[in-house]
């Protein structure tokens, strides 16, 4: 960092976002980045947790590995400064980190202001320094709790995992997202089949399907049932009725967090977490050849609010390109339990920027969901679509027999938004008969279904109708449930493996009161009410702690464990078996005769070399071993060259911020998990 005398500090959270900013406040201002978290709770004191539950929580911090040198470097540019602004994310958990920085740094109350993007574009960031505030402690409070209770709840059922079952980790969100999903495998499992059969009958160019009989809904159980239905029948059919219906289909809200994964999964097959590294990178700033800009506003939010400005600027754009009848009126944002923080919706920061305009400038993945944001916010300020839907019903001996199709008689915001919805015409022909006679009638068998598997986007979906969890968490618990190997992924959809049963059933056996989807919503309520100043933290902490460890302290000591497997082998140091256990990073051989004998065997490990080193280009990343047992790849040039990462390097260098790229969730990304890049496949 430079030491020039920088009249306006100003700290954000990512680099790309900095120098973005930096161009649009001038030469008066600095911009530096925090590169995301610079603190965390310590893994000292009672049980490792970095918290003094004794003396009302108290947590302790201390700097990420990596970024001492880092908060070193601000704290010279903050002396050099003569006043600082925070401008971390625009929510809990950005003032959370404006906290952070705040304290780390040594910044006194007077000496800074809280200012918020929530789209970064030239007018928006100088109309953020126009509106500064302090920074909400309550917000903070809010976000300190919960990482509070995840750290409890995280280190000490994991500790329980590890010691009496197959798994390796149990969280608070964590544990009951993969407990929906051991229970609908269950109902799967459960499920009995039942025979059913319709009846069809089948003329020129119509079908229409049996559905009534002397006014009440027919239910077919067995063949015989259907073929003495079929014996009743005459081969004309009288015409009974035609209903035609003008209906209304409307867009749907735009985007928020949840809505935006779901729809990403399902209609362009992203990932959860993919989706939000690409919208981070689309609402930090892309060269757009005049100008870096954001092109979308922040992407964490819960509401489906959108501002005057781009409502009345969206409605004279859809005015001038498809014609007035096209215009719409604006869904209205309905205050709803657990919409958290005074977000808008997730839309594009200008209308005039439209997909095609900037796709020389996007990668592909990047014009998909920037098109599909786009597309969305316009949609949901366009005119209803109107669809002709048309019911025609016929009588044969008291038996009903209905066809329907519908004709799409005006498009709406299907204009542009059609390649998103499937609104398929099923045109009718003319009926002006009163008998129509029948070619065939057609009896198929069918079977009742399982209720499905859920899919990603099905688990969001549901995560978020049951209020459990945040939408800005939703891809980093689903990534945890895969990583710590819980379920598997078939066709997309998510299949518990025999650890994952394993650890929902220990887990409810002893805390079905806390593991549960009410407790959790409950909690997410209390966090709502602490970052508005209508709940106590301590009070909240203290009510769920004395309930927890009781409970924890009964299962350390009666929950069975799973017996070891014996590898055959005998202890060097003391002549027990030797056995597989189950550690914070996998599995690792050992005594059996633990803790009278700490004998750990070590493994070895052929050293394998992977790639040649692109950062130095004198050594080879090879796959190292920590002390720990857990697998890393570092370069064998150590200690001149010290780049290091969890993930398999791939041989290229990050263009972003030049660290080794990995691959990592069947995509290659950065293996500096502070930066967002993912690689075009």
């Amino acid at each position: 960092m430079s030491d020039i005398m920088a009249k306006n500090l100003v700290i954000v959270e990512s680099p790309a976002k900095s120098k973005t900013i930096e161009k649009y406040l001038g030469s008066d201002f600095k911009v530096l980045s925090s590169k995301g978290h610079i603190r965390d709770l310590t893994t000292t004191g009672k049980y490792g947790l970095g918290v003094d539950v004794d003396n009302n929580f108290t947590p302790s911090y201390a700097f990420i590995n990596g970024k001492k040198k880092l908060v070193d470097e601000l704290k010279k540019e903050v002396k050099a400064s003569n006043k600082v602004y925070l401008a971390t994310d625009p929510d809990r958990e950005g003032e959370a980190i404006s906290w952070h920085l705040k304290e780390a740094l040594g910044i006194n109350e007077d000496d800074y202001e809280r200012v918020l993007f929530h789209e970064i574009t030239h007018d928006k960031v100088i109309d953020a320094f126009k509106e500064p505030r302090k920074i909400d402690y309550n917000l903070v409070k809010s976000q300190e709790t919960r990482r509070i209770l995840d750290r409890i709840i995280g280190f000490r059922l994991s500790k329980l995992m590890q010691s009496k079952t197959g798994g390796t980790s149990a969280g608070r969100v964590q544990s009951v997202a993969l407990k929906l999903i051991v229970d609908r495998e269950r109902e799967i499992e459960a499920f009995v089949k039942e025979e059913y059969w319709t009846i069809s009958a089948l003329f020129n160019n119509f079908d229409a399907e049996l559905f009534e009989y002397k006014k009440k809904k027919i239910e077919i159980k067995t063949e015989d049932e259907a073929n003495d239905i079929i014996s009743k029948l005459d081969k004309d059919y009288n015409l009974e009725s035609i209903d035609e219906k003008v209906k209304n289909k409307k867009s749907k809200a735009p985007f928020i967090t949840s809505t935006l994964q779901q729809d990403a999964s399902t209609k362009l097959g992203f990932p959860a977490k993919k989706t939000m590294q690409i919208a981070q990178k689309l609402y930090e700033g892309i060269d757009i050849g005049t100008e870096t800009v954001g092109l979308i506003t922040y992407m964490r939010t819960d509401s489906i609010r959108l501002s005057d400005e781009f409502i009345g600027s969206g409605k004279h754009f859809i005015e001038e390109h498809f014609g007035k009848e096209y215009v719409g009126v604006q869904k209205k944002a309905k205050k709803t339990e657990n919409v958290q923080d005074a977000h808008e919706a997730i839309r594009p920061t200008s209308v005039l920027r439209t997909p095609n305009s900037l796709k020389q400038y996007l990668s592909t993945d990047e014009f998909k969901l920037y098109s599909i944001i786009y597309y969305r916010a316009l949609a949901s300020i366009m005119a209803d679509a109107k669809v002709n839907q048309t019911t025609v019903v016929f009588n044969n001996n008291d038996y009903l027999f209905k066809t329907t199709g519908q004709v799409l008689v005006f498009d709406g915001y299907l204009k542009v938004y059609k390649e998103y919805e499937t609104s398929e015409d099923k045109i009718l022909p003319e009926f002006s008969e009163k008998v129509y006679t029948a070619n065939s009638v057609e009896k198929k068998q069918h079977f009742t279904n399982p209720p499905s598997r859920y899919t990603e986007a099905k688990l969001i979906q549901e995560m978020e109708k049951l209020g459990i969890g945040r939408p800005s968490t939703y891809a980093t618990i689903i990534s945890n449930i895969r990583d710590r190997g819980y379920v598997n992924v078939e066709d997309k959809k998510f299949i518990p493996t025999p650890v994952g049963f394993e650890v929902t059933d220990k887990l409810q056996e002893f805390f079905s009161d806390i593991i549960n989807v009410e407790y959790t919503a409950n909690m997410e309520n209390d966090l709502d009410e602490i970052a508005e100043a209508k709940e106590d933290n301590i009070k909240v902490l203290t009510e769920f702690y004395n309930k927890f460890e009781p409970i924890l302290a009964k299962a350390f000591g009666e929950m069975e464990k799973k017996p070891a497997v014996e590898t055959g082998e005998k202890c060097p140091e003391c002549g027990n078996p030797l056995v597989i256990r189950t550690g914070k990073f996998g599995e690792f051989t050992a005594c059996s005769n633990y803790p009278n004998c700490k004998y750990v065997k070590k493994q070895e490990r052929e050293v394998k070399e992977i790639i040649d080193c692109p950062i130095c280009k004198k050594g080879k990343i090879v796959e190292k071993v920590t002390k720990k047992g857990k697998v890393f790849y570092g370069c064998n040039n150590y200690p001149e060259c010290k780049v290091a990462t969890w993930d398999i390097p791939n041989g290229e260098i990050c263009p972003i911020c030049g660290s080794l790229l990995v691959t990592r969730n069947n995509q290659i990304c950065c293996g500096n998990r502070e930066c967002n890049y993912v690689k075009e496949q």
